[in-house]
């Protein structure tokens, strides 16, 4: 029954958010801004509470990572807040317009989702992304992070609902919730929550796609590709190679599984293994860079490791590539390292997934990076919106006929 009445007091808020103009959102997000720097002490020492307590509970490794919110993740998503204040209004938008006979003109215009509801592990920075898109798209959401970034969601939940509040947004806009029975709970509310975006490890985001009716948009994990071609550069490919692995690990858009092209297998293939190794990679392979290298067999092809470890495999061709990622990618980001034109380019329309890139890292794949201001998430789904999901995620549209 709680559930219930906190689902139908955010409907509400999602229909008066419907009605806000930008300037009013824009208002509401420039407090929130303000607040967020003017608690800075107070979100760092709750985050400190929570990374000492979860060290101790042993979590492991990778979450302590995404867990840590300190002065570096306050300028990050105060940065964030900048460019989405920047950003046009999402909603009321004209996607299409016609006129069907004389007097009786077609509209397609953008508008809110609705009720949306975020289920994130150890990322207390998708609490205020997510709030904010949703805030500016005219959402109402409920918030569900892990129990090891309790208290730090609890202060930022605070800071933002006051500030919000002080800029006249209605009540209920933004809830969060704190046990897995909310969770559980919140999974039943079909009738009340429009959407589901689940951010996490695949086990988690699997168990919350495969236990609710209400649409879920978001990827069950991140295992990205990096195909260094015949004709690609050598010392991009290891600059590439060496950034779209370590410049930070623990994320779904670091790469976990290397193509090496069979020209490449040799003096180049041990550099690229200097390279990574000095960045401290341990390294896994097929029989044959096995054989060369002195690594580890791989043993699956599908593993999302994040943390310093990443597979190679020497493949025979463009098309080897392209089919490896395919089958064993999870279709989030993958890029080609080559100077062949040609081969990029059918690379870029013969792979399957959400992000494709020529000659970048796989680190590119980012809503902020993308000039979305933030993002709610990366959606690997082909249906709505895929990618790096910013504001234009988080609305749908409706047809206006005027007669």
């Amino acid at each position: 029954m709680r559930m219930q009445q906190l689902t139908q007091k955010a409907r509400q808020a999602a229909g008066a958010l419907a009605l806000l103009g930008l300037e009013e959102k824009n208002q509401a997000l420039r407090a929130i801004r303000a607040a967020l720097l003017a608690s800075a002490d107070a979100i760092e020492a709750a985050n400190q509470a929570d990374l000492a307590r979860s060290q101790a509970e042993g979590l492991a490794a990778p979450l302590q990572k995404r867990l840590k919110f300190d002065s570096k993740k306050i300028a990050e998503v105060i940065s964030g807040l900048d460019s989405l204040l920047g950003l046009p209004d999402p909603v009321g938008r004209t996607l299409l317009a016609t006129q069907l006979d004389d007097g009786l003109d077609l509209y397609r215009v953008s508008c809110p989702i609705g009720v949306i509801g975020l289920i994130f592990e150890s990322r207390p920075d998708a609490l205020v992304q997510i709030s904010t898109l949703a805030l500016k798209s005219g959402n109402a959401v409920l918030l569900k992070g892990g129990s090891e970034a309790l208290e730090t969601n609890r202060v930022l939940a605070r800071v933002i609902g006051e500030a919000a509040a002080s800029a006249g947004m209605p009540d209920g806009w933004i809830t969060l919730l704190e046990t897995r029975l909310d969770v559980r709970e919140l999974l039943d509310q079909d009738e009340t929550v429009d959407l589901l975006i689940p951010r996490g490890t695949n086990e988690f985001v699997r168990m919350i796609m495969d236990n609710t009716r209400i649409p879920v948009m978001g990827h069950a994990d991140g295992v990205c590709h990096l195909y260094l071609d015949a004709a690609a550069d050598r010392q991009m490919a290891i600059r590439l190679a060496v950034d779209s692995k370590t410049q930070y690990v623990a994320v779904c858009n670091a790469a976990e599984t290397i193509l090496v092209h069979r020209s490449l297998a040799g003096d180049f293939l041990d550099e690229l293994a200097g390279a990574l190794k000095s960045a401290g990679v341990i390294l896994l392979g097929c029989a044959e860079t096995c054989a060369r290298l002195g690594c580890e067999l791989a043993g699956s092809w599908h593993t999302e490791y994040l943390d310093y470890t990443a597979a190679i495999k020497i493949v025979d061709s463009l098309d080897d590539a392209i089919e490896h990622i395919n089958r064993y990618g999870s279709h989030h980001t993958d890029a080609i390292v080559t100077a062949d034109q040609a081969a990029a380019s059918r690379f870029l329309r013969a792979v399957d997934s959400g992000n494709v890139f020529w000659n970048c890292s796989t680190r590119f794949s980012d809503g902020y990076r993308y000039g979305f201001g933030a993002e709610v998430g990366s959606s690997t789904s082909k249906l709505h919106a895929r990618g790096p999901v910013g504001l234009d995620g988080l609305v749908t549209y409706q047809y206006r006929l005027l007669g």
